[in-house]
């Protein structure tokens, strides 16, 4: 809403009226400085009943209806402000220029679009100072864009996700594992524990406090929320972002001992007893500015976040900031922050962005594109270039004349949740669910779930985990095990080539690669349990995503992906040698095959001393078809024969 720059024209305005009122009436003015003192400390109804005495006493009193239009404002009773506007511009339309524009808001406020081009216009022909900050065309513009989006509604039913995650609190900012099964989302609870009834307390920070809360879904319902207790306080922790595996949490506190500014963003992790004990981002993602609202991508590196720090487009902005290293305690260190832009942020505030796990699709509020109401919801896309597209309006009715906040999507990508106040019959926040129409669905996605071993012990191992998009190799994921359980899980947007590779160290890496379906669908996942090999001899395995051309023993581009996990095990570990094994399937000669196989070991020979690799830790050698993995009756066992093994010769 505008309500900072409403109150300060009100704070103005007041100020002005203490020097020299319009009316003389002792009684009259007390009654009002009365109900300034009382809207100064949020009770607004009191200061509501001290301007009606004063207005009986003064009914021509401009400056008691200037400030009730501005106390209805901040009330959100939008009819009343209109009222005591009409009663302020009746007695003199150009005692206050701005109210004027306020008019027009008003207006907009309360569905009546035609009127708001009207107002916008006076309020310009009258408005005579320069440093005016207000901005009737864009008022103009969303009241248009508000009228028309009626016209064409874009169908939904938002559905209330009911009593076991929704009460007479305020339920707010859901946050999806990838697999669905687990909801987190923020709840003010009152500071006191003893309170029974909620509706008589004014929201704030003497009364209330936001915690986290948790609900798991067992395939058709929401079970009965729990606090969770390992991380809420008696301050604020809200906004928070699940990683895509459900083990990895970013959120909001403010106020916490530790913080660098008044709300920063923290991080915890999953543990076998639970969340670890919070620790702060620190910079460069927290400044002393505010940082709120994180939204974590599936790729496991990038970080979206709100900042009210300079140097973005407006009041507070969209970053983003990738990992770029890890803290001693596990806590991911995070640089290059970048403001996402023009075609995201706007000179007034943006908020509550969520990156769909397709790492290309945004969704976000924001009060500067035009819209239904102050805070709207859209959608922006990545181009070809990975430059975001100007913001869609996710429509009427999904966006109404309330603040709409702090919608997800589920991974599938036909699910949508959001929280509103515009929805139903009481005045708290509740959570909902609705099925997301297809012009503003993300891109498909499927995820890869599992579990990494130690080969021989059969435990559960914490390793690192690469996918590579092939051709190019752009990093596509980057994530860990979980470290209480050695289990993984990651998505992948459809329609992609992409190279799987799995480390740790003292260990051979494993490799696999995964081409995904454009229909790719989340309810088909693929599960995986990887068995890694200590570095010892004797052991191999196959380099699957070392690709030559057809017939032939030059490389593919798409194999130096592969290649360069071999530079980096190799580098790392500087006294293993290694033989490099080209293997064929049998259909040719077999002086042919063996000539093959030999030269495509040695192409991969060749690659790896040009990367640094010294030769004293080299070997190659070809095998033909002397040693199949398959039987070469089928396709399946021919693909796999014809393969590069690498065999570690001396530890």
């Amino acid at each position: 809403m505008k309500r900072i720059v409403l109150f300060l024209i009100s704070v103005c305005c007041i100020n002005a009226f203490s020097q020299d009122y319009s009316i003389k009436s002792k009684k009259a003015i007390e009654a009002f400085e009365n109900a300034q003192h009382s809207y100064a400390s949020n009770k607004f109804d009191e200061a509501i009943t001290f301007l009606n005495v004063a207005i009986k006493k003064e009914d021509r009193f401009i400056e008691a209806y200037l400030l009730k239009a501005d106390i209805f404002f901040n009330q959100k009773k939008y009819e009343q402000e209109v009222l005591a506007l009409e009663n302020a511009i009746a007695i003199d339309s150009l005692f206050f220029v701005p109210a004027l524009f306020n008019m027009g808001v008003a207006k907009y406020n309360t569905g009546q679009y035609d009127d708001v081009e009207k107002w916008m216009a006076l309020y310009k022909s009258n408005n005579r100072s320069k440093r005016s900050r207000l901005n009737p065309d864009h008022w103009v513009e969303k009241a248009k864009f508000a009228k028309e989006a009626i016209v064409k509604p874009i169908y939904i039913e938002p559905v209330n996700l009911g009593e076991a995650v929704n009460s007479e609190l305020d339920e707010y900012w859901p946050s999806l594992s990838a697999d669905g099964e687990t909801m987190i989302f923020t709840v003010l609870v009152p500071n006191d524990p003893l309170v029974t009834d909620v509706k008589g307390l004014t929201k704030n920070a003497i009364n209330f406090r936001e915690d986290f809360y948790v609900s798991t879904n067992d395939g058709q319902d929401w079970q009965a929320r729990e606090a969770v207790t390992s991380i809420n306080t008696t301050s604020n922790e809200g906004a928070q972002s699940l990683s895509a595996d459900g083990n990895w949490m970013f959120f909001t506190a403010c106020g916490r001992s530790g913080g660098k500014g008044s709300c920063d963003i923290w991080f915890s992790k999953r543990e076998a007893d639970g969340w670890s004990k919070p620790t702060n981002l620190g910079a460069p993602v927290n400044t002393p500015f505010w940082e709120s609202q994180p939204s974590f991508s599936a790729d496991g590196r990038t970080l979206y976040f709100v900042s009210s720090r300079p140097g973005g487009e407006g009041k507070k902005d969209i970053w983003q900031a990738t990992i770029v290293g890890f803290k001693m305690d596990g806590t991911p260190f995070f640089g290059n922050v970048v403001n996402l832009g023009k075609n995201i942020n706007t000179e007034l505030d943006e908020n509550s962005p969520f990156i769909h796990h397709d790492n290309r699709t945004l969704y976000f509020a924001s009060e500067g594109w035009p819209g239904m109401g102050a805070m709207d919801l859209f959608l922006s896309r990545k181009d070809e270039g990975n430059q975001w597209t100007r913001p869609t309006n996710l429509g009427y009715p999904l966006n109404t004349e309330n603040d709409e906040i702090g919608l997800v999507i589920n991974a599938k990508g036909d699910l949508g949740y959001f929280s509103s106040d515009g929805l139903n019959e009481r005045d708290d926040k509740d959570i909902y669910q609705f099925t997301i129409p297809q012009k503003i669905r993300p891109q498909s996605v499927t995820y890869i779930k599992g579990k990494v071993f130690d080969k021989d012990s059969r435990e559960w191992l914490l390793a690192d985990i690469r996918v590579n998009a092939l051709p190019e190799g752009d990093l596509s994921v980057a994530t860990t095990t979980a470290s209480h359980s050695g289990e993984f899980l990651f998505c992948l947007p459809g329609g992609g080539d992409y190279v799987l590779n799995i480390q740790k160290e003292g260990y051979l890496f494993y490799s696999d690669n995964f081409k995904v379906s454009p229909t790719a669908s989340i309810d088909k996942p693929q599960i995986l349990d990887v068995y890694l090999s200590k570095i010892k001899e004797g052991e191999r395995f196959v380099l699957r995503n070392v690709f030559y051309e057809t017939d032939s023993y030059v490389l593919k581009e798409a194999s130096h992906v592969e290649l360069e996990y071999v530079v980096k095990l190799l580098k790392i570990n500087p006294e293993l040698r290694v033989e490099i094994g080209g293997h064929t399937d049998n259909i040719g000669t077999q002086s042919y095959n063996k000539e093959l196989s030999q030269k495509r070991a040695k192409s991969v020979y060749d690659f790896l001393l040009e990367k640094g690799i010294g030769a004293h830790q080299l070997s190659y050698k070809g095998y033909g078809f002397a040693q199949p993995l398959q039987s070469n009756q089928t396709e399946e066992g021919l693909a796999q024969n014809r393969r590069t093994e690498l065999k570690v010769i001396e530890k």
